[in-house]
């Protein structure tokens, strides 16, 4: 009986490999995204003589936008993989290794998750309102962004106050 239940656990440890092409499929949607930003980046160049400044401020915010969603791929990445599948060896002896790499758990991963997301909405918002600038009447898609940007920031809020809890009954539980 102990070599099935040797059998069950190595396999069951070993599925954590499943993951690994989800991982790599996020390398494509962010090889995908940079391109995005690019096209992106050269239309704002090619235009930039024929906009006034509301509207190049709309497009930068919209780099912005993108560029905060990449960030996010690369932390769900990185820290995905490093939490769910394995350590990533090649980047220990790197200069470049970000400081976070390696340091960030699950909870660690929800918290900058949510305010990664908070941050986008945010942005999506800002654009809202700039656009809206000199109208007396908000649209039902604006209100829509806020009460999920605010839904964001409550989520974000309650799950730090979980982590905090946790955090306060982990302590009490080990002395």
């Amino acid at each position: 009986m102990n070599k099935v239940i040797h059998a069950v656990e190595l396999t069951l440890f070993r599925s954590r490999w499943l993951l690994s092409p989800l991982y790599v499929g996020l390398v494509g949607a962010l090889a995908l995204l940079s391109y995005r930003f690019i096209i992106e980046f050269v239309h704002i160049a090619e235009h930039i003589g024929d906009t006034d400044a509301h509207t190049f401020t709309l497009d930068l915010l919209a780099l912005l936008d993108l560029t905060l969603l990449a960030n996010l791929i690369l932390m769900v990445i990185f820290a995905g993989y490093e939490n769910f599948v394995s350590r990533i060896d090649a980047a220990v002896e790197s200069k470049d290794r970000p400081h976070w790499m390696g340091t960030i758990d699950f909870s660690g991963l929800k918290i900058k998750l949510i305010g990664s997301l908070v941050a986008i909405s945010v942005i999506e918002l800002l654009k809202d309102f700039i656009e809206l600038s000199g109208e007396d009447h908000v649209g039902d898609g604006t209100k829509w962004r806020i009460i999920i940007h605010l839904t964001f920031v409550a989520s974000g809020v309650l799950f730090a106050l979980m982590d905090w809890i946790a955090d306060k009954r982990e302590f009490h539980g080990t002395h």
